[in-house]
Protein backbone atom coordinates (compact mmCIF):
# COMPACT_ATOMS: atom_id res chain seq x y z
CA UNK A 1 0.00 0.00 0.00
CA UNK A 2 1.61 3.43 -1.41
CA UNK A 3 2.06 5.76 1.49
CA UNK A 4 -0.41 8.93 2.19
CA UNK A 5 0.41 12.36 1.85
CA UNK A 6 0.48 14.29 5.12
CA UNK A 7 0.23 17.62 3.27
CA UNK A 8 0.62 19.43 0.27
CA UNK A 9 1.71 22.64 -0.69
CA UNK A 10 4.27 24.83 -2.15
CA UNK A 11 7.88 25.49 -1.44
CA UNK A 12 8.13 29.57 -1.87
CA UNK A 13 11.52 31.15 -2.70
CA UNK A 14 11.07 34.65 -3.49
CA UNK A 15 8.71 34.48 -6.24
CA UNK A 16 9.37 30.76 -7.25
CA UNK A 17 6.84 28.31 -6.05
CA UNK A 18 8.00 24.40 -5.75
CA UNK A 19 4.51 22.42 -5.84
CA UNK A 20 5.48 19.06 -3.30
CA UNK A 21 3.79 16.91 -1.09
CA UNK A 22 5.15 15.83 2.48
CA UNK A 23 5.44 12.12 4.04
CA UNK A 24 5.71 11.90 7.66
CA UNK A 25 9.10 10.23 7.88
CA UNK A 26 8.32 8.20 11.43
CA UNK A 27 7.42 4.33 10.33
CA UNK A 28 5.52 3.37 13.29
CA UNK A 29 3.61 0.42 11.49
CA UNK A 30 5.99 -2.32 12.82
CA UNK A 31 5.99 -0.81 16.95
CA UNK A 32 4.40 -2.78 19.16
CA UNK A 33 1.30 -1.29 21.22
CA UNK A 34 0.15 -2.42 24.54
CA UNK A 35 -3.53 -1.71 25.14
CA UNK A 36 -5.07 -0.89 28.39
CA UNK A 37 -7.08 -3.90 30.26
CA UNK A 38 -8.91 -4.39 32.83
CA UNK A 39 -7.75 -6.70 34.99
CA UNK A 40 -10.42 -8.26 36.44
CA UNK A 41 -11.85 -9.49 33.19
CA UNK A 42 -9.16 -8.31 30.07
CA UNK A 43 -11.35 -6.19 28.74
CA UNK A 44 -10.23 -3.16 26.62
CA UNK A 45 -10.72 -0.20 28.53
CA UNK A 46 -12.55 2.69 26.33
CA UNK A 47 -12.19 6.43 26.80
CA UNK A 48 -15.18 8.85 27.09
CA UNK A 49 -15.49 12.54 26.65
CA UNK A 50 -17.37 13.60 30.15
CA UNK A 51 -18.39 17.40 30.94
CA UNK A 52 -19.26 17.52 34.89
CA UNK A 53 -21.50 19.31 34.04
CA UNK A 54 -23.34 17.59 31.22
CA UNK A 55 -22.40 13.94 31.29
CA UNK A 56 -20.80 12.43 28.24
CA UNK A 57 -21.00 14.29 24.88
CA UNK A 58 -19.54 13.75 21.49
CA UNK A 59 -15.99 15.15 20.26
CA UNK A 60 -17.52 17.19 17.86
CA UNK A 61 -18.85 19.22 20.64
CA UNK A 62 -15.05 19.91 21.80
CA UNK A 63 -13.92 23.75 22.08
CA UNK A 64 -10.58 25.17 22.59
CA UNK A 65 -10.44 27.69 25.15
CA UNK A 66 -7.77 29.68 27.67
CA UNK A 67 -7.77 29.89 30.91
CA UNK A 68 -7.31 33.75 31.44
CA UNK A 69 -8.52 33.32 35.76
CA UNK A 70 -9.33 30.33 37.67
CA UNK A 71 -12.15 28.50 36.04
CA UNK A 72 -12.80 31.28 33.53
CA UNK A 73 -12.23 30.25 29.75
CA UNK A 74 -11.96 32.52 26.68
CA UNK A 75 -13.29 30.38 23.50
CA UNK A 76 -11.10 30.35 20.50
CA UNK A 77 -12.66 29.14 17.45
CA UNK A 78 -10.45 27.86 14.67
CA UNK A 79 -11.36 30.10 11.99
CA UNK A 80 -10.44 32.75 14.27
CA UNK A 81 -7.54 31.55 14.61
CA UNK A 82 -7.35 31.20 10.58
CA UNK A 83 -7.75 35.13 10.70
CA UNK A 84 -4.28 35.65 11.83
CA UNK A 85 -2.74 33.86 8.80
CA UNK A 86 -2.26 35.27 5.29
CA UNK A 87 -4.98 33.52 2.87
CA UNK A 88 -1.33 31.52 1.13
CA UNK A 89 -0.05 30.43 4.45
CA UNK A 90 -1.64 26.90 5.03
CA UNK A 91 -0.13 26.33 1.33
CA UNK A 92 3.14 27.57 1.73
CA UNK A 93 6.54 26.75 3.47
CA UNK A 94 8.57 29.89 3.10
CA UNK A 95 11.85 29.96 3.13
CA UNK A 96 13.58 32.68 5.14
CA UNK A 97 17.34 32.04 4.79
CA UNK A 98 19.89 29.95 3.72
CA UNK A 99 22.27 28.54 6.46
CA UNK A 100 25.09 25.63 6.97
CA UNK A 101 23.32 22.35 8.20
CA UNK A 102 25.54 22.32 11.02
CA UNK A 103 25.22 25.91 12.34
CA UNK A 104 21.46 24.42 14.04
CA UNK A 105 22.17 22.73 17.37
CA UNK A 106 20.51 19.35 17.62
CA UNK A 107 18.86 20.96 20.92
CA UNK A 108 16.20 22.63 18.48
CA UNK A 109 15.64 19.11 16.65
CA UNK A 110 11.87 17.76 16.96
CA UNK A 111 11.31 14.05 16.68
CA UNK A 112 8.70 15.11 13.65
CA UNK A 113 10.50 14.91 10.35
CA UNK A 114 9.04 14.80 6.81
CA UNK A 115 10.08 13.91 3.56
CA UNK A 116 9.51 16.25 0.24
CA UNK A 117 9.02 15.60 -3.00
CA UNK A 118 7.82 16.75 -6.20
CA UNK A 119 4.15 17.30 -6.83
CA UNK A 120 3.02 16.08 -9.88
CA UNK A 121 5.05 16.92 -13.61
CA UNK A 122 4.97 20.59 -13.23
CA UNK A 123 7.36 20.19 -9.57
CA UNK A 124 9.54 17.95 -10.94
CA UNK A 125 12.02 20.41 -12.39
CA UNK A 126 11.98 23.27 -9.69
CA UNK A 127 12.58 20.65 -6.93
CA UNK A 128 15.43 18.91 -8.94
CA UNK A 129 17.22 22.83 -9.26
CA UNK A 130 16.34 23.37 -5.63
CA UNK A 131 17.91 19.98 -4.31
CA UNK A 132 20.83 20.02 -6.49
CA UNK A 133 21.55 23.98 -5.42
CA UNK A 134 21.49 23.15 -1.85
CA UNK A 135 23.45 20.02 -2.40
CA UNK A 136 26.13 21.53 -4.46
CA UNK A 137 26.72 24.46 -1.68
CA UNK A 138 25.94 22.23 1.03
CA UNK A 139 23.38 24.29 2.54
CA UNK A 140 19.78 24.00 4.37
CA UNK A 141 16.79 26.53 4.69
CA UNK A 142 14.98 28.07 7.48
CA UNK A 143 11.52 28.17 6.51
CA UNK A 144 8.00 28.19 8.07
CA UNK A 145 5.36 26.51 7.68
CA UNK A 146 1.70 25.94 9.18
CA UNK A 147 1.30 22.13 10.36
CA UNK A 148 -1.82 21.23 12.28
CA UNK A 149 -2.80 24.89 12.59
CA UNK A 150 0.46 26.28 14.29
CA UNK A 151 2.89 27.85 12.52
CA UNK A 152 6.20 25.76 13.10
CA UNK A 153 9.99 26.91 12.25
CA UNK A 154 11.60 24.35 10.02
CA UNK A 155 14.76 23.15 8.86
CA UNK A 156 14.63 21.75 4.97
CA UNK A 157 17.72 19.92 3.92
CA UNK A 158 18.75 17.36 0.73
CA UNK A 159 18.53 13.74 2.16
CA UNK A 160 19.85 11.82 -1.04
CA UNK A 161 17.23 12.50 -3.74
CA UNK A 162 14.64 14.12 -1.85
CA UNK A 163 14.37 17.06 0.90
CA UNK A 164 13.64 16.67 4.16
CA UNK A 165 11.90 19.05 6.68
CA UNK A 166 12.10 18.55 10.13
CA UNK A 167 10.00 20.70 12.51
CA UNK A 168 12.70 23.24 14.91
CA UNK A 169 11.89 24.02 18.48
CA UNK A 170 11.56 27.96 19.48
CA UNK A 171 14.48 28.88 21.92
CA UNK A 172 11.81 29.78 24.56
CA UNK A 173 11.15 25.92 24.00
CA UNK A 174 13.87 25.02 25.35
CA UNK A 175 15.39 25.54 29.45
CA UNK A 176 18.08 28.04 29.90
CA UNK A 177 21.18 26.33 30.14
CA UNK A 178 22.63 28.59 33.39
CA UNK A 179 19.88 27.15 35.28
CA UNK A 180 21.82 24.27 35.78
CA UNK A 181 25.32 25.80 35.99
CA UNK A 182 25.19 24.94 39.60
CA UNK A 183 24.67 21.65 39.51
CA UNK A 184 28.25 21.56 37.62
CA UNK A 185 31.51 21.49 39.79
CA UNK A 186 34.98 22.38 38.09
CA UNK A 187 37.36 19.57 39.49
CA UNK A 188 40.96 18.84 38.91
CA UNK A 189 42.13 16.10 36.29
CA UNK A 190 45.90 14.86 36.50
CA UNK A 191 47.84 14.64 32.99
CA UNK A 192 47.22 10.65 33.52
CA UNK A 193 43.57 10.96 33.71
CA UNK A 194 43.44 12.69 30.47
CA UNK A 195 46.11 10.67 28.41
CA UNK A 196 44.21 7.53 29.41
CA UNK A 197 40.65 8.51 29.01
CA UNK A 198 41.88 10.32 25.58
CA UNK A 199 43.28 6.86 24.41
CA UNK A 200 40.03 5.10 25.50
CA UNK A 201 38.69 7.51 23.08
CA UNK A 202 40.49 6.95 20.28
CA UNK A 203 39.99 3.29 20.37
CA UNK A 204 36.39 3.69 19.92
CA UNK A 205 36.36 6.56 17.56
CA UNK A 206 35.49 5.46 13.98
CA UNK A 207 35.69 7.23 10.41
CA UNK A 208 32.35 5.89 9.53
CA UNK A 209 29.30 5.69 11.22
CA UNK A 210 25.53 4.18 10.19
CA UNK A 211 22.91 3.78 12.31
CA UNK A 212 21.18 1.33 10.31
CA UNK A 213 24.70 -1.06 12.33
CA UNK A 214 22.04 -0.43 15.42
CA UNK A 215 18.90 -2.64 16.32
CA UNK A 216 15.91 -2.19 18.53
CA UNK A 217 16.79 -4.53 21.59
CA UNK A 218 13.92 -3.75 23.34
CA UNK A 219 11.45 -4.55 20.70
CA UNK A 220 13.06 -8.12 19.62
CA UNK A 221 12.84 -8.77 23.65
CA UNK A 222 9.18 -7.80 23.70
CA UNK A 223 8.65 -9.66 20.48
CA UNK A 224 10.21 -12.80 22.18
CA UNK A 225 8.26 -11.83 25.63
CA UNK A 226 4.86 -11.52 23.37
CA UNK A 227 5.20 -15.03 21.27
CA UNK A 228 5.75 -17.20 24.69
CA UNK A 229 2.85 -16.09 26.17
CA UNK A 230 0.52 -16.65 23.62
CA UNK A 231 2.45 -20.21 23.34
CA UNK A 232 1.85 -20.32 26.91
CA UNK A 233 5.40 -20.86 27.80
CA UNK A 234 7.05 -19.97 31.00
CA UNK A 235 8.77 -17.01 31.39
CA UNK A 236 12.10 -16.68 32.47
CA UNK A 237 14.09 -13.50 33.83
CA UNK A 238 17.20 -12.63 32.55
CA UNK A 239 20.48 -12.73 34.69
CA UNK A 240 21.03 -9.39 36.42
CA UNK A 241 24.35 -8.24 34.86
CA UNK A 242 26.46 -6.92 37.89
CA UNK A 243 28.11 -3.53 37.61
CA UNK A 244 31.01 -2.84 39.86
CA UNK A 245 30.26 0.71 41.04
CA UNK A 246 33.12 3.48 40.05
CA UNK A 247 34.90 3.84 43.83
CA UNK A 248 37.98 5.56 41.71
CA UNK A 249 38.37 7.05 38.48
CA UNK A 250 41.61 6.04 37.40
CA UNK A 251 40.45 2.42 38.31
CA UNK A 252 37.78 2.83 36.44
CA UNK A 253 40.28 3.92 33.47
CA UNK A 254 42.86 0.99 33.83
CA UNK A 255 40.16 -1.43 33.72
CA UNK A 256 38.63 -0.25 30.75
CA UNK A 257 41.68 0.06 28.61
CA UNK A 258 42.64 -3.51 29.94
CA UNK A 259 38.85 -4.52 28.65
CA UNK A 260 39.67 -3.59 25.08
CA UNK A 261 43.27 -4.50 25.57
CA UNK A 262 41.83 -8.20 25.67
CA UNK A 263 39.14 -7.96 23.07
CA UNK A 264 39.64 -10.63 20.13
CA UNK A 265 39.10 -8.95 16.82
CA UNK A 266 39.17 -12.40 15.06
CA UNK A 267 35.63 -13.00 17.68
CA UNK A 268 33.89 -9.57 16.89
CA UNK A 269 32.00 -9.84 13.75
CA UNK A 270 32.75 -6.69 11.68
CA UNK A 271 30.20 -4.01 11.20
CA UNK A 272 28.68 -2.88 8.27
CA UNK A 273 29.77 0.15 7.02
CA UNK A 274 27.99 2.93 5.11
CA UNK A 275 28.89 6.59 4.05
CA UNK A 276 26.37 8.68 6.06
CA UNK A 277 24.51 11.00 3.94
CA UNK A 278 26.13 14.22 4.81
CA UNK A 279 29.32 12.60 3.86
CA UNK A 280 27.95 11.91 0.42
CA UNK A 281 27.28 15.84 0.15
CA UNK A 282 30.61 16.79 0.96
CA UNK A 283 32.18 14.10 -1.11
CA UNK A 284 30.32 16.18 -3.79
CA UNK A 285 31.83 19.17 -2.90
CA UNK A 286 35.31 17.92 -3.19
CA UNK A 287 35.56 18.11 0.31
CA UNK A 288 36.21 15.72 3.51
CA UNK A 289 35.60 14.87 6.99
CA UNK A 290 37.48 12.10 7.96
CA UNK A 291 39.76 13.33 10.47
CA UNK A 292 43.65 11.64 10.40
CA UNK A 293 44.15 9.00 12.12
CA UNK A 294 47.47 7.20 13.37
CA UNK A 295 47.58 3.57 12.49
CA UNK A 296 45.51 1.39 14.77
CA UNK A 297 48.78 -1.25 15.48
CA UNK A 298 50.72 1.78 17.13
CA UNK A 299 47.59 2.68 18.88
CA UNK A 300 46.96 -0.26 20.75
CA UNK A 301 50.63 -0.76 21.38
CA UNK A 302 50.32 2.92 23.29
CA UNK A 303 47.02 2.24 24.74
CA UNK A 304 48.59 -1.46 26.19
CA UNK A 305 51.92 0.55 27.16
CA UNK A 306 49.87 3.03 29.26
CA UNK A 307 47.59 1.19 30.52
CA UNK A 308 50.55 -1.38 31.76
CA UNK A 309 52.43 1.36 33.02
CA UNK A 310 49.69 3.38 35.20
CA UNK A 311 48.81 -0.01 36.50
CA UNK A 312 51.85 -1.39 37.30
CA UNK A 313 53.49 -0.10 40.90
CA UNK A 314 56.36 2.29 40.68
CA UNK A 315 59.35 0.70 42.10
CA UNK A 316 62.25 2.94 43.18
CA UNK A 317 65.47 1.88 41.22
CA UNK A 318 69.37 2.60 41.80
CA UNK A 319 70.88 3.72 38.24
CA UNK A 320 73.36 1.51 37.90
CA UNK A 321 77.46 2.36 35.93
CA UNK A 322 77.71 2.39 32.77
CA UNK A 323 80.65 0.55 31.51
CA UNK A 324 83.57 2.36 29.26
CA UNK A 325 83.34 0.34 25.94
CA UNK A 326 86.42 0.45 23.89
CA UNK A 327 86.09 1.78 20.42
CA UNK A 328 88.41 0.11 17.90
CA UNK A 329 88.63 2.40 14.79
CA UNK A 330 88.62 0.43 11.44
CA UNK A 331 91.83 0.52 9.13
CA UNK A 332 91.17 1.79 5.78
CA UNK A 333 91.52 -0.48 2.83
CA UNK A 334 92.24 0.82 -0.88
Amino acid sequence: MAPRASWKGFINLSLVSVPVKAYSANDSSGNIRLNQLHQECNSRINYKVTCPKCGDIPRSDLVKGYEYSKDQYVVIDLDELELLRAKDENKAIRIDKFIHPEQVDPRYMSETTYYLVPDGAPGQKPFTLLREALDKKYLACIAHVVLHNKEQLVLVRTVENLLAMTVLRYESELKDIEQFNDEVVTTEISEDEYKLAEKLIDETTVDEFSIGDYEDKYHERLTALIEAKVAGKEIVASPDVKVAPVVNLMEALKASVQQIKGTDPEKTPPKRRRRAPVKEQVAKRGKTTKAKRKSSSGSKKTTRALADQLAAPKKKTTPKPKKKVAKTRKKKTG
